[in-house]
Order: C-alpha cells, then structure tokens, then sequence
C-alpha cells in the first residue's frame, strides 16, 4: 500500500512539475521543474524495481545533461529579450496543434494498453547487459551522440561569446 501511495505522490510530482518547466518564461526555473520532474520519475523507476534506471536518470538526465543545459542558457546570457521571446511562446494559439498531438498519443497509449494480452515480461535487465549492448554493436552511435553534444557546448559557446562582443 506504501508503494502504491509513494507511486502517486512521485508520478502526481512529474506531471506537475512537467507542466510547470513548459509554462515557465525563465528558461533556469523551468530548467529546475524539469530537474524536479526527472528526480521523480527516478523514484518510479526505483519503486518498480529497476534501481540502475533510476540510478542512471538521476546521473545521466537530472546530472550532466541538466548541468549542460544550465551552461549553455548563461553562456547564451539572452536576458530580457530572451524570456520576452518565451513568453511570446505561451499564447493559447500556438499550443493547440501539440495538445491535439498529446491527446491523440494519449489516446493511441490507452489503445495499447487495452489490447494487451497475458502478463508482461517481468525479467531485470543488468547494468551488464546495458553495458553490453551500448557498448557492443551501437558504440558508433553512442560516440556520435557524445560528439553532438560536445558540438552543441562549443558551438553555444561561440553564439554566446559573439553576443556578448557585439555589447561591448
């Protein structure tokens, strides 16, 4: 009963949390909802079962990619005019085509679950295995994605430098 109370309180913070990084003009303080909502559904995974997810959504997401977007947003520094630009965003009309798009996913999800037949697979899977299989035949992917990344860190960089030259 514990489990299934703590599920709804930690799966009720995600929601809330979720909403409140996409409605927020200062790109930080939704970057912190977002952080809230992560560290969440961190505690779902560790309530399901599956304490490596939730060790790696707490190291991987809420850690060093949050960290990474905190960077970038102060070294881009875009101020008032940036989050005048993100408040631009919040207008009911521009948020019609992704709620019907939300809905529809919604719906299609429900549908899944409904046609499923027997019990689902309950097997753990290992950090080894994990390992293994990022490791193994997707290391090129995975090389690639950590070269994306760098990319995007020195390329903000760059914008960020170049804004603040024109200033001066």
């Amino acid at each position: 009963m514990l489990e299934i109370t703590l599920f709804y309180i930690a799966a009720t913070i995600a929601l809330v949390a979720t909403v409140l990084a996409m409605t927020r003009a200062n790109a930080i303080h939704a970057l912190i909802y977002l952080i809230v909502s992560l560290l969440a559904v961190a505690v779902i995974f560790f309530l399901i079962g599956a304490p490596f997810a939730a060790a790696l959504e707490i190291v991987i997401y809420a850690g060093a990619i949050m960290v990474l977007f905190v960077f970038v947003i102060m070294m881009l520094n875009l101020g008032e005019e940036g989050d005048a630009r993100e408040r631009g965003l919040l207008q009911p009309s521009i948020w019609a085509g992704p709620t019907v798009l939300s809905l529809l996913l919604f719906a299609e999800l429900l549908y899944m679950i409904s046609t499923i037949e027997g019990p689902v697979s309950t097997q753990a899977v290992s950090a080894k295995e994990v390992g293994l299989a990022l490791f193994g035949p997707y290391v090129l992917a995975v090389e690639i994605a950590a070269m994306l990344l760098l990319a995007g860190l020195v390329g903000s960089f760059h914008l960020g430098r170049r804004y603040l030259e024109r200033e001066e």
